[in-house]
Formats: structure tokens, C-alpha cells, sequence
């Protein structure tokens, strides 16, 4: 008889009540769940729920009745006509409060010591422990983005084309932008199809370019809210992909003229269309990353991006395979990003030289006390840098530059760390000792964001430097200081009010990228001279370039950053608030678990590192000369200075963990490359040479975590390897820090 039961459930399952296709999304949408969350419910593939949600398929049994129920549930709770409700979910790109109170200045860094401390001196100030609100609130695996009940405008298609993944909400709660910060253009079977984040897809009515351009600041509802008070609204963003491209005239790939130019020449016939519809685009031209726009009028600004990734817009140094992704997939990534970054300006470099000047505006507008209006102030943004560029100092400048001249040099004559500011990252090795070589295994341990947590409550100047002679140091004080170093020891340091007997032929000297002991003056930014001070010795600088007016510029680009990194880690299953073992087996293929979610994250780490590079970009051809300007002068962002203190700033704090490291367990590193560390160790894992007692770390040592400034293992190779690969290559300091990763040597090791 149950067999006769079961039959006749199974009949009722099959022809189980289910409200139309665009009721189903509605119902979803309103309850917050992501197509990805329904799918896991009811072990189904997204594309399936998707394929519900727009009606080219019905669910069958036994996930027929399965979902019959959901929905039945969610009609409960939101009617068909819900009343209207007083709260409104916050936008999920909006700026998150900041919650993390920051890290002391390297002069107030807890005191090294060989003996157990409390969890409040384990604070450093890379060591960002707390974890953020926006991600401590976010399920681990897949976040629940918040999201608002809007109606269905008519652009909008019955049912997506495809679904959009998880991670990726809609627009927030301005109604400007609705839709997302951005939006992939396709043609499928004819119809020109604008792919959104959050598997929204809207019908596109334009033919031509210019239309597709008007279409987007009329109708799509694209763009994403300021991240600054004194800011502006981000513009919309289109993707074009191949067929979008071939639908509206453009070339699908550049020729060899147009690759070396980085445009389609003026005399295209769609730059012609722009230019008869009245629309203008930047120097830069009609390439990888145009901006078509008028002239603003007041506060109306009219201005569009478009990113081309068949142009090499998305680098697959930065970006993956992202420009191969299908529509739907490619704008959850760069959807993702925009909504946690910021919508993408260019390369990840510029976005993150971009992201500073949209947290900190140059000027702000202020009310006309005659007509009431509003106008843009002529003065500069507390905070700022302005909006006219200053020039770097001497010492500061890069070879070529304008303000060398007045210095008369020899023609051929190369400046030596006493004329030249030298603030790089680490690349030093050394030889392994006889008590190494009988260890097994050489394990290598990464800083996660290492520069960005080196910006984090940085001083930096915010306009021209003063030149100063026989200065009294300051660590306060950001710029660039002329002062001998060669009398610190490294074999004695201090630590607190306590020294330490080191060996200090097994330590890099932290006064120098190489790691090779300062042989008179030089030039070295704050942190540095800061850290020689904190060791225990006395400092007396010849001279100095200061900069009175300074400010944590950078903070609020780091705490970005920072959330960004978190929560697209949270999303891929590692938290920040795992055991060091948990941490250690979360991070094993954890892009794997996810493959565009980890596009994101590579592409965040990348707008890290670019954007500080971006801070002393280079010339880069157009006919430069040496002592001529260059195009990157002309920014207030070209600030080499800045760029030199983070990076002297994050070479200290990894020098400073090396030596709490080496005090306390005897043991000094083999290899050190940017933010990788490599020591030889009984065992292949971290877990094997760190100091960990009852699962807490050593207080102001390494720590494993997934928060900036900690690290995560890096990669391991047995010593064999190692000495293997220095007598094949002949290279006694081969740099293993270069190659721990896979252990694929390919060249010899010459630094570059």
C-alpha cells in the first residue's frame, strides 16, 4: 500500500502549482536569495533555476514539489502587492563605516620580546586582526548581497539570458543606478543584450554608437553613488564584447599600427558619428578604455566608459582569463569589483591610483553667497593633494627628471644612494648554513597585501617638500632624510628596554633592497630612519626634504582595499577568523572553488601594487627626452615620495617580524623577495618552523591569517632542490624566494 502512496505523492509532486516565471524571480529577489543560494537548496545546477526563472524550463520532480514549496512560503511573507515598508536596504556598494580603529606608528610598535605577551601587544601595525563589520556579517561561502524590490522597468527582459552567480547584488538604493555600476553588451540571435550584474539583462533598442551612448545615460539606469561627500557619482561602464563590437562598426581586434598607437585612428568612421552627434572623447583616443562625453554643463555631467576586452582592455596579468568569460559571468566580475573597489577606470593600476582621488576629490563644492548656486572651490580639500601637481625633491626624482638640471650633473653620471632615494622592496639571499643544509624542506610564507597594509596610517606630505639642513629627526615628520646608517648594528638590537644578541650575518639589513649592510649616507624616507631609531641608535641627518602639511592620506584607500580582499576571500571559504590549521586547508585551491571570484581577488592585490607603482610612473615613449617632462608630471598623483614611504614602510615591517622571529627561535631567513620569506625547516608546512603555543602566535612574529599583514604559506621545495638548482645555475644567492612557489627555475637568477 505505501508503494501506492508514494506513486500517487509522485503524481500530485509532478503536477505541483507554480506561479509564472517572472513571479518566481520576484518572490527570490524579494527574499534576498541569490539563484546560486536556491540552487545549493535544491541540488540543482544555477543554470537550471535560471531556466526557471525565465521560462524555458519546468521544474520536474522530485525538485518540482521541492520548489513548489519555496515559493508557496515566499508568496506568504511578500504578497504580489506588498505594502510599502519604511526601511530600505543599505546600497551594497556604499563606502562601509569603519569600524577598524587603525595600527600604531612604527615608533609605537610594542616592544620585542622573547617572552609570552597579551593578545593587545600581538597588535602591530600590519597586523589587522579585527575583522571588518561588512565581513564578519557575510556567510563565509556565499554572501547574501541586500537588495531592494523594484519594479520591472520596460527595457528590462521577461527572464535573464543567463543568471549571474552569487556575490554579485544589483544596483542599491539610488535609483540613478539601479541597474549596477556597469554592463556587458552582447548580440545573441540578432537582439543587442546588455548583460548587468545580478543576472538582470536589458533589451538594447540602439543601432549606432552615439544612440548606444544616449541610451545609457537615458534609460539603463547604470552608474554607481560617489564614495566621497565631495566626490561625484561614478560614470556607467559598458563592456563590448566581439559581437557587440562587429554590431556597432568597431574593428574586433587592433591592427599592428592601431596596437602601437593604443587607438583606432580619429579618421574612423564611428569617431566621425560621435563627432556629429556632438560627442568628444578624451586625449587617450578611442582605445581599450575610451571615455565618450560633453562637456558638463553645471552639474549635468554626460560621460560614458567602455572597456573592450578584445582590445587587451583586461590584462591577463591582472585579470585571468576574465576577457574570456561569457557575457553573464564577465559582468559578476567586474560587477563584483566595481561594487567592493570601484568601477574599473582602466587598467587595475590606474583604478587604484583612480580610487585615491575619488575617496579624497581635489576640490569640493562650495554655495555662491550672491546667486546660491553651486560651484566647484578654488581652493583644495582638506585632506587632499589637490588638483595642481608639485614636484618631488632631488633625491626623490627618477633619472631624467626637469629638476635634476639645476643639480648640473655629468653628462653619463650615475647617483649613487647619497644623491638618489633608494626605497625599494627586498631581493636578498644568502647561503644556507651546515645546520640548514640538514633540514628537509625550504618553506616559503607570503604577506597577504603587504603594501597595502604598509600604506595603512601612513604620514604622507600633501604638497611641495621643504629643504632643511642638519635637521632634528622626526618620525613623525614624512620625507626624505640624508643620514648615516652604517653604525647600526644588527648583531645587537634593541627591543623594548632590553638588547638582543643576534647573529647579524644571517639578517638582510633592513636600510637597503638588497639587504647589503649601508656603507655611509644615504637617502632613506621616514619609516626607515624611524626603524634604525627603534633598534637603539642615534640618528643625525645631514639634511632632509619634510613635508609640514601631511595626513593618512592612504587610509581610507587601504580600508577599501581591505574590505574588498575580505569579503571576496569570505566568499571563497576563508574567513578571518579561522584556526591557523583551518587557514592553512582553506587556502589550499581556493580559487578552484570559485574561478571568477578569484579573478576578483587577483585583480584587487594587482589595483594595490599598480596603483602605488602608478605613483612614480615612468615615460613612456611619445618622443620623451631626459630633462623633458613627461605626461605623468602633470597629475598631483605622480608623488614618488608617497610611493617611496609605503614601500620603506612595508620592507620595515617584515625586516621588524624577521628579527622578533630570529630573537626568539634562533631561526633567520635563507631568501626574502618583495613580501616572501623562505626558511629551512624540519617540515613541509608553516606550522613546522612558526612559534605557535596553544594556537596563539608569537606577539609581533609571523601569523597566519588571511587579514593584510599576516601571511599564508607561499610554497615549499625540499633542500635538495635548492641546492640543487644554485650549483646547476652556478649561483651561490640563487633567490628562492623567486621560484618557492612551483619550483620551476627557468633562467639563472640575475635580480631582474
Amino acid at each position: 500500500m505505501s508503494e501506492l502512496f508514494d506513486a500517487v505523492d509522485a503524481l500530485l509532486a509532478s503536477r505541483a502549482t507554480l506561479p509564472p516565471p517572472a513571479e518566481r524571480k520576484r518572490l527570490r529577489s524579494a527574499h534576498g536569495l541569490t539563484i546560486d543560494e536556491v540552487a545549493g537548496a535544491l541540488k540543482v545546477r544555477r543554470a537550471t533555476v535560471s531556466g526557471w526563472e525565465s521560462g524555458k524550463t519546468e521544474p520536474r520532480p522530485p525538485e518540482r514539489d521541492a520548489y513548489a514549496r519555496l515559493l508557496d512560503k515566499l508568496a506568504e511573507l511578500y504578497p504580489a502587492t506588498p505594502a510599502p515598508t519604511a526601511e530600505i536596504a543599505p546600497a551594497p556598494d556604499a563606502p562601509v563605516p569603519a569600524t577598524f580603529t587603525g595600527a600604531p606608528d612604527p615608533s609605537e610598535a610594542p616592544p620585542l620580546s622573547t617572552g609570552p605577551a597579551s593578545e593587545a601587544a600581538d597588535m602591530t601595525e600590519t597586523e589587522n586582526t579585527q575583522t571588518p563589520a561588512s565581513v564578519a556579517a557575510a556567510p563565509a561561502a556565499v554572501p547574501r548581497p541586500a537588495r531592494t524590490t523594484r519594479p520591472t522597468p520596460t527595457s528590462r527582459r521577461g527572464g535573464a539570458k543567463r543568471a549571474a552567480p552569487a556575490g554579485t547584488p544589483a544596483g542599491g538604493t539610488d535609483q540613478r543606478f539601479e541597474n549596477g555600476p556597469l554592463a556587458v553588451v552582447d548580440v545573441e540571435d540578432g537582439k543587442v543584450l546588455a548583460y548587468c550584474v545580478g543576472g538582470l539583462v536589458l533589451d538594447v533598442p540602439a543601432k549606432s554608437m552615439p544612440s548606444l551612448v544616449e541610451w545609457t545615460l537615458a534609460e539603463a539606469k547604470l552608474g554607481q553613488p560617489k564614495l566621497s561627500g565631495p566626490g561625484r557619482p561614478a560614470d556607467p561602464l559598458l563592456v563590448l564584447t566581439e559581437a557587440a563590437l562587429q554590431c556597432y562598426g568597431l574593428p574586433v581586434s587592433f591592427t599592428a599600427e592601431e596596437k602601437d598607437a593604443g587607438r583606432i585612428p580619429e579618421a574612423h568612421k564611428v569617431i566621425k558619428q560621435l563627432v556629429r552627434a556632438d560627442w568628444k572623447l578624451t586625449k587617450r583616443g578611442f582605445g581599450p578604455w575610451a571615455r565618450i562625453y560633453r562637456p558638463a554643463k553645471g552639474s549635468d555631467r554626460q560621460c560614458v566608459q567602455l572597456c573592450i576586452p578584445s582590445w587587451n582592455a583586461l590584462d591577463a596579468r591582472f585579470w585571468g582569463h576574465a576577457a574570456q568569460l561569457p557575457p553573464a559571468e564577465l559582468a559578476r566580475v567586474l560587477g563584483t569589483y566595481a561594487m567592493r573597489v570601484m568601477t574599473p577606470r582602466g587598467s587595475t593600476a590606474v583604478t587604484g591610483l583612480e580610487l585615491m582621488t575619488a575617496l579624497h576629490p581635489p576640490t569640493h563644492a562650495v554655495r555662491d553667497e550672491e546667486t546660491g548656486a553651486l560651484r566647484q572651490a578654488d581652493t583644495k580639500t582638506p585632506g587632499s593633494l589637490g588638483s595642481a601637481p608639485v614636484d618631488c625633491a632631488p633625491p626623490e626624482a627618477p633619472d631624467g627628471h626637469p629638476v635634476l638640471k639645476a643639480l648640473d650633473l655629468p653628462r653619463f653620471h650615475v647617483r649613487g644612494p647619497s644623491e638618489k632615494l633608494f626605497e625599494e622592496a627586498y631581493d636578498w639571499a644568502r647561503p644556507m648554513t651546515d645546520a640548514e643544509c640538514t633540514l628537509r624542506h625550504l618553506v616559503g610564507i607570503d604577506v597577504n597585501m603587504a603594501f597595502a597594509a604598509g600604506a595603512n596610517g601612513l604620514n604622507v606630505g600633501f604638497g611641495e617638500p621643504t629643504h632643511v639642513k642638519a635637521p632634528a629627526f622626526d618620525p613623525k615628520l614624512p620625507g626624505s632624510w640624508l643620514v648615516d646608517l652604517s653604525h647600526v648594528d644588527l648583531s645587537r638590537v634593541k627591543a623594548g628596554k632590553e638588547w638582543l644578541e643576534l647573529d647579524g650575518s644571517l639578517l638582510p639589513s633592513p636600510f637597503t633592497p638588497k639587504g647589503d649592510h649601508p656603507e655611509g649616507p644615504a637617502w632613506y624616507a621616514t619609516p626607515t630612519v624611524a626603524y634604525a631609531v627603534e633598534l637603539g641608535y642615534d640618528v643625525t641627518p645631514l639634511e632632509a626634504w619634510v613635508r609640514y602639511d601631511n595626513g593618512r592620506y592612504l587610509d581610507g584607500w587601504y580600508q577599501r582595499l581591505r574590505d574588498a580582499y575580505l569579503a571576496t576571500m569570505a566568499d571563497l571559504g576563508v574567513s578571518a577568523d579561522l584556526s591557523p590549521e583551518g587557514f592553512l586547508t582553506a587556502m589550499d585551491g581556493y580559487k578552484a572553488r570559485d574561478p571568477e571570484l578569484g579573478i576578483v581577488v587577483a585583480a584587487i592585490k594587482a589595483t594595490v601594487k599598480g596603483g602605488l607603482g602608478k605613483l612614480r610612473e615612468r615615460p613612456r615613449g611619445e618622443g620623451w627626452r631626459p630633462g623633458e617632462r613627461w605626461r605623468a608630471l602633470e597629475r598631483p598623483t605622480w608623488r614618488p615620495d608617497i610611493r617611496a614611504a609605503v614601500i620603506s614602510r612595508t620592507r620595515i615591517n617584515l625586516h621588524r617580524k624577521i628579527v622578533k622571529h630570529a630573537a626568539f627561535t634562533g631561526q633567520y631567513p635563507i631568501a626574502v623577495l618583495s613580501d616572501c620569506v623562505v626558511y629551512a625547516a624540519d617540515g613541509p608546512s608553516p606550522m613546522d618552523f612558526l612559534p605557535y603555543r596553544d594556537g596563539k602566535p608569537l606577539p609581533g612574529g609571523f601569523k597566519l591569517g588571511i587579514n593584510p599583514g599576516l601571511v599564508k604559506h607561499e610554497g615549499t621545495q625540499s633542500v635538495l632542490w635548492g641546492e640543487g638548482v644554485r650549483e646547476q645555475f652556478d649561483a651561490p644567492q640563487l633567490n628562492f624566494a623567486r621560484f618557492i612557489k612551483d619550483g620551476t627555475v627557468t633562467a639563472a637568477d640575475n635580480g631582474e
